[in-house]
């Protein structure tokens, strides 16, 4: 097995991986199941949003003229001449001294130009057909124009574009019932270390609960499609094998422990022996810095350390992006946000430290507490990031981007 690799910087890894994933799959999926989902193509509008000129509030659709000098003093008389519930439309022309009942959504008949909302209205005692006008309305005054919002033949949705509920809403709105996406990977997960059991089962001298898969499932499935695989030993036919079985199942295998250098670390020797061809192992990030990246006949293999907070953190930065792209999407970091930093974060080391924060309602940010990479307790505390640059301070009372994931 080579150990010739030198270590990247962050940003190049992270593109090594991008240009190497194959092109995304297309499916067709309705937009109840497109949440969250990627748009392999345009999509574009067939009708203008509103669709017809209506109205923005209850009242009476008037002609903007015939109500120029209204006021609560001397409101103007109109006759009224209909009225248009919902999906219904008015027959006809509102001509000069006449109005037509409207609700909100309603489409404006023609020959009126504006909506005077209900509360600048009287009905004359007894005559429900006499409507006083109390206040005046500009042309087009409360009323939705035809396709202000969206016009026929715009796109809505653009290639590579994450489908929100938003847009699904638009989407739903213009009458798109089904959508092209790309396939979500299957990834599957792997655990390795003798020492490992499942949650549950009854702990013996120098064993410890496995718990990373639980995590990066969590993760996965925003993004993908999980499957837990058994723990497996340390040993390197072991690993061979269970790397073997979940390639052959799986788009992408995300493992966790075993790519360092120690006598027990098998990863990358049994990617090797697989048929698999290592990219590089080593990030200039802390935590993470062993962190491997290899494929086999088109399919990625993603090792991540051991450590809890090493196997999120990496998988935050490298893997996640990866999984976005595979399906087609064009932005794959996570997002950030600023804040303001409650208390100064210090970096003594020579990487870049990635540090876990928790960012409130209010944009104020504190540690999570320990940054060590086997402490759990901060990233039960944090929901986001804070890049700390080498040998870097950054000083309470500083806004700082902070990468978020809940």
């Amino acid at each position: 097995m080579s150990d010739a690799f030198g270590v990247l910087e962050l940003e190049e890894a992270v593109e090594r991986i991008l240009k190497s994933l194959p092109a995304a799959v297309p499916e067709t999926v309705s937009l109840m199941e497109a949440h969250g989902r990627v748009a392999v193509e345009p999509l574009t509008s067939k009708i203008n949003l509103p669709l017809f000129d209506n109205s923005a509030m209850d009242g009476y659709a008037v002609r903007a003229e015939d109500v120029a000098g209204a006021k609560l003093e001397q409101p103007m008389e109109l006759r009224l001449v209909g009225k248009i519930g919902a999906g219904q439309i008015f027959d006809g022309k509102v001509e000069e001294g006449e109005c037509v009942r409207v609700f909100t959504g309603s489409a404006l008949p023609a020959g009126t130009d504006a909506v005077v909302m209900q509360e600048d209205t009287q009905v004359a005692a007894g005559e429900p057909n006499r409507i006083l006008i109390t206040d005046a309305a500009r042309p087009w005054e409360n009323v939705r124009l035809r396709g202000e919002d969206i016009r026929a033949g715009a796109t809505i949705v653009g290639a590579g574009e994450l489908l929100t509920a938003g847009r699904l809403s638009l989407l739903g709105a213009t009458g798109v019932a089904k959508v092209g996406v790309g396939r979500k990977p299957k990834v599957g997960l792997l655990a390795t270390g003798s020492e490992l059991i499942e949650p549950g089962e009854e702990l013996r001298p120098g064993q410890i609960y496995e718990s990373n898969r639980l995590a990066l499932a969590a993760l996965i499935w925003r993004v993908g499609t999980p499957k837990v695989f058994p723990l497996v030993p340390d040993n390197l036919e072991s690993t061979r094998e269970a790397l073997e079985s979940a390639l052959e199942e799986c788009d992408i295998v995300v493992t966790s422990g075993g790519v360092s250098v120690g006598e027990l670390d098998f990863v990358k020797e049994a990617f090797e022996r697989a048929g698999g061809r290592l990219d590089f192992w080593k990030v200039a990030i802390k935590p993470g810095r062993p962190f491997v990246y290899g494929e086999k006949k088109g399919k990625s293999l993603f090792g991540l350390p051991g450590n809890p907070v090493s196997a999120f953190v990496t998988f935050l930065l490298l893997v996640r992006p990866a999984l976005l792209r595979w399906q087609g999407a064009t932005e794959t970091s996570l997002p950030g946000s600023p804040g303001e930093l409650t208390e100064t974060l210090n970096n003594r080391g020579s990487r870049r430290h990635f540090m876990r924060v928790r960012m409130a309602v209010d944009g104020k940010v504190y540690s999570g507490g320990t940054q060590a990479s086997h402490i759990f307790s901060s990233l039960a505390a944090a929901n986001g990031l804070v890049d700390v640059p080498p040998d870097g301070i950054l000083e309470a009372g500083e806004v700082v981007p902070v990468l978020r994931w809940e």
